[in-house]
């Protein structure tokens, strides 16, 4: 064997693969600054109240606009919450911070886990009801998925709990739900999340805040029927667990707070 040749040969495939992952790192980050905007791409009037009310953004504010109908959707077994049902074979719960790897762990175990995404905010802050459910099944916490509408947008309405003990995913929670576009709702367009962080700055988070994420999904208000609607919103979490929704076509605002467990209009 030429091995001078055959280590020439090594070497150019390095450097092709690495030319490979350069470019696909320089598209991931070129993309990430096309969907995303800055603190400095806010009006002024709106950095101006930020910064009397001292109020920080520790995240980048999504440029997205798209299309979006209202969605009804309902609880195939009549409640939001489901039974707690046991894993007979356990889960490494790291895997959790891998989406792909957690679902194709979990498929067969837990009813169409395919269409669910990991929320690690809602998974970090927990309600008193939400920490005895953790408490219930033996846990030492929980993992948030939420079901996504159109495989694309989480309903923040929805939680699949994954309860874990000893690094491992030892029993779920959860509710099936069937989703639908409601029927006589058209899409349209959405309201800037930027425009959405200038309400919210000027008239519902306190002084003193730091807005720790933003994120598209579907909410709504959850009523006594069997069928409920939820609309295209915005949801801001704050550092200290405050969860503000902002409804993206009408602009109305909702506040959900882990410590109250009450929501506002």
């Amino acid at each position: 064997m030429d091995w001078g040749r055959a280590k020439n040969v090594l070497i150019y495939a390095f450097l092709l693969l690495n030319l490979v992952l350069g470019y696909q790192l320089w598209a991931d980050v070129r993309e990430q600054a096309d969907t995303n905007l800055d603190f400095a791409s806010l009006s002024e009037s709106t950095q101006k109240v930020m910064k009397e009310k001292s109020i920080q953004l520790l995240c980048q504010i999504p440029s997205i606009t798209p299309q979006l109908p209202k969605i009804t959707y309902q609880y195939l077994n009549g409640e939001s919450i489901g039974g707690l049902v046991i894993l007979q074979d356990k889960i490494e719960s790291q895997l959790i911070f891998r989406d792909k790897e957690l679902v194709s762990a979990l498929k067969g175990r837990i009813p169409e886990i395919g269409n669910y995404q990991y929320d690690p905010l809602a998974s970090e802050y927990m309600s008193k009801s939400e920490m005895e459910r953790v408490k219930q099944a033996g846990a030492a916490g929980r993992f948030v998925m939420h079901a996504l509408v159109d495989q694309k947008w989480p309903l923040f309405n929805d939680q699949l709990e994954l309860y874990y003990s000893e690094q491992r995913i030892i029993s779920y929670s959860q509710s099936p739900i069937e989703i639908a576009a409601s029927g006589d709702e058209e899409n349209q367009k959405m309201l800037p999340a930027s425009n959405a962080l200038k309400t919210l700055v000027e008239r519902h988070i306190p002084p003193g805040s730091n807005i720790k994420d933003i994120q598209l999904g579907y909410y709504g208000q959850v009523y006594n029927s069997e069928s409920q609607v939820a609309a295209p919103s915005w949801r801001f979490t704050l550092e200290s667990g405050e969860m503000y929704y902002v409804q993206g076509i009408s602009g109305d605002v909702t506040v959900s707070s882990p410590k109250t467990e009450k929501e506002r209009e």
